[in-house]
């Protein structure tokens, strides 16, 4: 049982010299939103909110938890972490409806789910990939988040780090794009290597782009249209490229994800657990994406907490998935998502140490705190 007796959030930023750049926007700074629960016997478990976008992201999402989410939970008790996934979504469908704001709320209860999930396996003993149904620790990962400017230079230091697959952004000019692919492979040599178009094109833009492609032996081409087109655009580019498509981090719910196995044009599918579902919704649709036989790659860009997580769940249920690591500095990333941080030849592996196996020390990440 679960018997909720506190919910905290806590607002970090953190400046950055190199903005992070997509073909969308820009992130100045690397905001996170870490949520702790505690439970009446004193047990905690922590979570983390997706908060990248809008800058205000973070400010925002804290509230909404101390506002809605926290009077919801405290004094509250449930059997286990499902049952109170099922029913924070269930009690805040209408204010969803109301407010607009169905991503945002889906945040919320996705960083409460992580956190009740980290307490209820803490509570029982066991790692949370172990506790998931996962029998190896061990994962493989790929540095992303290679900006377009000079890639190159964080892809040499992420191979020396150990890193042996890489994810460029794409969607700022075939002479560009295609300039840093030649100097990533002159680094990288024949290691593997995606791009990341962040929604830039239409579907003839695509059709061409991705042709385009085919000289760098690319393992996916990701969002290369808007996440909200039609699934007939989709599969017309899917016809026409020969680099497999990925997607998934701005799909929302079971039944989104369920049409996209069923339309077959998404071959690496990438939900991201801060930004909906956490736990309780992505591990299922994990398991539905393995059996469709395409291949389950988390999407995530953010602190250490959702991070690990989502190393979890990839190792709950196994594979050749890829776990995404952003390769960009990142202090609250790095203070927080433990074993993530010792790549091997292009290898992490989880502890087995109870829930997601880190101990949380706020004092380390005190410099970045926002007071709210």
């Amino acid at each position: 049982m679960l018997n909720i007796e506190q919910v905290e959030t806590f607002v970090y930023r953190c400046p950055i010299r190199t903005p992070v750049q997509t073909s969308f926007g820009i992130m100045r700074d690397r905001p996170a939103v870490l949520v702790r629960v505690t439970d009446t016997d004193g047990a905690t478990g922590w979570g983390e909110i997706w908060c990248n976008f809008p800058a205000v992201g973070a400010e925002h999402r804290a509230r909404l938890v101390a506002s809605v989410f926290a009077p919801l939970l405290q004094g509250q008790m449930f059997t286990d972490p499902p049952s109170a996934y099922q029913d924070l979504s269930e009690r805040t469908a209408v204010l969803a409806i109301q407010s607009a704001e169905p991503g945002p709320i889906a945040q919320c209860i996705a960083g409460l789910d992580t956190a009740l999930w980290d307490l209820h396996a803490r509570r029982a003993g066991k790692a949370l990939w172990r506790l998931l149904g996962g029998t190896d620790p061990t994962l493989g990962v790929y540095a992303s988040g290679l900006n377009p400017t000079e890639p190159e230079v964080l892809a040499a230091r992420c191979h020396e780090a150990g890193y042996r697959a890489f994810k460029l952004k794409v969607g700022f000019g075939r002479g560009r794009d295609h300039a840093n692919l030649q100097a990533l492979r002159q680094v990288i040599g024949d290691c593997a290597l995606m791009v990341d178009a962040n929604q830039a094109w239409d579907l003839a833009t695509a059709c061409v782009e991705a042709k385009a492609l085919q000289p760098f032996a690319l393992r996916w081409l990701e969002e290369p249209l808007r996440a909200d087109r039609p699934w007939s655009e989709w599969q017309a580019l899917a016809a026409a490229s020969p680099v497999p498509l990925a997607g998934g981090e701005n799909l929302a719910g079971d039944q989104a994800f369920d049409q996209a196995l069923a339309e077959g044009a998404l071959q690496v599918v990438q939900p991201d657990l801060a930004k909906w579902g956490g736990i309780s919704g992505c591990l299922p649709v994990a398991r539905r994406i393995r059996q469709a036989g395409r291949r389950y790659c988390p999407h995530y860009l953010g602190a250490g907490i959702g991070l690990l997580a989502s190393a979890h769940v990839l190792a709950a249920v196994g594979g050749d998935g890829l776990l995404e690591v952003d390769a960009n500095p990142n202090p609250l990333r790095t203070l927080s998502c433990g074993p993530v941080n010792a790549v091997r030849e292009g290898q992490i592996t989880l502890s087995d140490a109870p829930g997601l196996g880190i101990h949380m020390d706020l004092a380390t990440l005190r410099e970045y705190l926002v007071h709210i």
